[in-house]
């Protein structure tokens, strides 16, 4: 089974670009950021055209640096490539020249000209083959299924047909308005997510991430399980700027994956700790990656309340990987880095301290309510600014050119992405399939909203085997959010209970494209990795469960509501991470182990009677195991 999930998650390869074409490339990739930031920060432009040239750039450059597949050239361009890149610009220039008056057509009654079908219908198959070589051939087959069931769906009998919609509207819809291709996702990947991926570009090339992985080492590398515990600070601190696990691995696991497996981790356990470490980057704020900014730009709510509702969940997950990973390094009787593998924290934070300036000021500006295009605007000219005061990391104008290619060239996947969402999201639509969708969830669940919580999460993590988190939150919300909505839940609780499980598909078997990425650095089975991932960051497929039936871990409600939520989410998640590692101070009986567990579980979704129960657990489990009443032991950091 497992090549044909490679298959799934295998996509086109970086070419290594040289000599002049690899200059022009990077300079048009810069041209084009510089473009982003003049457009969404200084002027105005119309929201359609802008988009629309933004995809047909990014669709040319994807196509001179990504190759056609295992196959493909990867010294230069094919003849193939020049013709696509040839073709994306030509309709970028078609649908700019019309821009004026497909704004003023009425849609479906101004019918579409030859030209309009001809320009239409070539980029909708750039789109696709775009999204094949970046992605890969699980969401290229989702949209080539919705495109089918959207032009053929009116044949199929009962609930699932649907009135005929011929190829003229079809494209209309998708192509000449703001439902379809040039949606939600694809502005936000033009917008907000672009300027947020160029922040943590710039971050890191000023030496922000070796600067926090330092950070991490000089606080965590001495102790117990060291080496992990750089992965999981280091990762998560990496992870929220750069909104992808499997970037995340690549980055901050060919450093740590090494580090831990020199130390004695064996080989999958030092895949998982990256693994679940880099996953929960996309659940940190104040970044929280793209999908969040779809989520603030789809649902309405304001990207503060967003990333102010994520907190106490992101650091629930991490406190359930950090402990799982003590307990773990304490039975296995791994030790830390040698104190003068580690630098100092007082040099540290002299050398690089600067670096959590342009956090904080990202931090206070959307606590003040600017918008996220300023907020990344603002945070990124911070980061110049404080790079500046020191030799070592200051930027001149060829490390600032350098920063504005890499953040295009990083995007151009995201952006195919996106784009496949747009045309999944406008097939849904138009054909009715999400209200049909919502039915079907309560056929299944009856009268049980938990019921109907567990599909809905099951489903969220089908639809994101082996995509970016973007694409799988969009895809969930669509289909599962009306029926979350219609059983009572906020729209705040039910975005964010999808977005969990969006990003949790990066980590969970049988596609778990970041435990693939992890597997070439380890030297591990990415299956093997994946289900390890997945035991230690078993909090974060329960704390969803626990903030849709109470939102005080969202930050919502009364203060004392709120403050006993979290404490008890805490107490849980501890207890949780002893019963799943079975040890505490020395390893569990079977009796005792449960019964942390049930405790924890019962503390992570509390309400007064089930605490009540919860205390009493836990205090016969503490008096019946002898070694936790009289041992002296102390438990390491």
């Amino acid at each position: 089974m497992i090549p044909f999930f490679k298959l799934l998650a295998g996509t086109g390869t970086r070419r290594p670009l040289k000599g002049k074409l690899s200059m022009a490339v990077h300079g048009c990739a810069a041209l084009i950021a510089i473009a982003v930031i003049y457009t969404t920060t200084i002027v105005y432009i119309d929201l359609y055209t802008m988009t629309v040239i933004f995809l047909s750039v990014m669709l040319a450059v994807l196509f001179l640096v990504i190759n056609a597949g295992p196959k493909g050239r990867t010294d230069r361009p094919s003849l193939l490539d020049w013709v696509l890149v040839t073709a994306s610009i030509a309709v970028g220039i078609y649908f700019f020249i019309e821009s004026d008056r497909i704004a003023e057509r009425i849609t479906l009654l101004f019918p579409l000209g030859t030209a309009d079908l001809i320009a239409s219908s070539v980029l909708l198959f750039l789109t696709i083959e775009a999204t094949r070589r970046t992605v890969g051939m699980g969401l290229t087959s989702v949209v080539l299924l919705f495109l089918v069931y959207n032009l053929f769906g009116h044949s199929l009998p009962g609930a699932l047909g649907f009135r005929e919609v011929s190829y003229n509207h079809f494209m209309d819809i998708m192509m000449f308005t703001s439902d379809g291709l040039f949606g939600v996702p694809l502005r936000v990947a033009a917008t907000y997510a672009f300027l947020f991926v160029m922040f943590g570009t710039f971050l890191s090339k000023a030496g922000g991430a070796e600067f926090f992985y330092n950070l991490s080492s000089a606080i965590a590398g001495h102790r117990t399980g060291g080496p992990a515990k750089i992965a999981i600070i280091s990762s998560g601190l990496y992870g929220t700027m750069s909104g992808s696990p499997t970037s995340d691995v690549v980055t901050t696991g060919s450093v740590t994956i090494p580090i831990m497996q020199r130390l004695g981790y064996n080989k999958a356990l030092s895949g998982s700790v990256e693994v679940a470490a880099s996953t929960g980057g996309s659940l940190l704020p104040p970044v929280m990656g793209s999908a969040a900014f779809i989520m603030a730009e789809y649902t309405g709510i304001d990207y503060r309340d967003i990333a102010i509702a994520g907190i106490i969940p992101a650091l629930l997950y991490y406190l359930c990987v950090y402990s799982q990973v003590h307990l773990r390094s304490m039975k296995l009787g791994l030790g830390g880095l040698a104190k003068g593998e580690t630098p100092p924290f007082k040099g540290t934070l002299k050398n690089g301290g600067l670096f959590i300036v342009p956090l904080l000021a990202l931090s206070t500006a959307l606590v003040m309510g600017y918008s996220p295009t300023y907020v990344a605007a603002i945070s990124t000219f911070m980061v110049l600014v404080v790079a500046a005061f020191r030799q070592s990391t200051r930027m001149g104008p060829k490390a600032i050119w350098d920063a504005l290619a890499v953040t295009t060239l990083r995007m151009v996947s995201v952006v195919a992405a996106c784009a496949a969402a747009g045309l999944v999201i406008g097939g849904i639509s138009m054909t009715g399939l999400g209200s049909k969708f919502s039915d079907l969830v309560f056929l299944l669940a009856g009268n049980s909203a938990f019921l109907a919580l567990v599909i809905s999460a099951i489903l969220a993590i089908i639809l994101g085997m082996g995509m970016p988190t973007p694409s799988a939150f969009i895809l969930a919300t669509v289909l599962v959010s009306p029926t979350l909505l219609s059983l009572g839940f906020s729209v705040l609780q039910t975005n964010m209970f999808i977005l969990y499980f969006a990003v949790l598909s990066a980590m969970t078997p049988p596609v778990a494209v970041a435990a693939f990425a992890a597997s070439a650095i380890a030297d591990a089975r990415p299956t093997e990795i994946a289900i390890g991932a997945v035991k230690l960051a078993i909090t974060a497929f329960i704390v969803p469960f626990a903030f849709v039936y109470g939102e005080g871990l969202l930050l919502v409600g009364n203060w004392p509501n709120i403050a006993m939520s979290c404490l008890t989410a805490v107490a849980g998640v501890l207890l949780l991470s002893i019963s799943i590692e079975g040890y505490w101070r020395k390893p569990l009986k079977p009796l005792p182990r449960t019964g942390f567990g049930v405790a924890g579980l019962m503390f992570i979704i509390p309400s007064w009677w089930t605490v009540l129960v919860a205390m009493v657990i836990f205090g016969v489990c503490f008096v019946t195991t002898p070694h936790l009443r009289h041992s002296d032991h102390k438990i390491p950091a």
